[in-house]
């Protein structure tokens, strides 16, 4: 069973960007629900620092994100600066292959 569970993950891949967002002040309460209506994009959060915003994109290949943060990005009113963050691995306390396996029997 482990190897229909690796290639079901495989086909789950997915690129992640960290995209970090400088926005007007005066819109920065409604450009999250606004990014959010973007295909690809599936969080926004408010963020203290150099940003106002940052948003996760996962799309399956890397035309999928140009067009996201070149074209779709571009048409919401209000971002002045975007800086996208691509990453390669993802580290995590949660416990994915169990949440994963509900239904498998080993």
């Amino acid at each position: 069973m482990k190897m229909v569970y690796w290639n079901y993950l495989r086909s789950l891949t997915l690129i992640t960007a960290f995209v970090t967002i400088s926005a007007e002040r005066e819109r920065i309460a409604s450009i999250p629900d606004e990014l959010l209506k973007v295909n690809g994009v599936t969080e926004v959060y408010s963020v203290a620092g150099d940003f106002e915003l940052v948003a996760i994109v996962r799309v399956k290949a890397a035309d999928d994100l140009a067009k996201v943060v070149t074209e779709d990005f571009a048409k919401v009113r209000g971002l002045s600066k975007t800086k996208t963050l691509i990453a390669f691995r993802c580290y995590t306390n949660y416990d994915l292959e169990h949440m994963f396996q509900i239904g498998f029997k080993n």
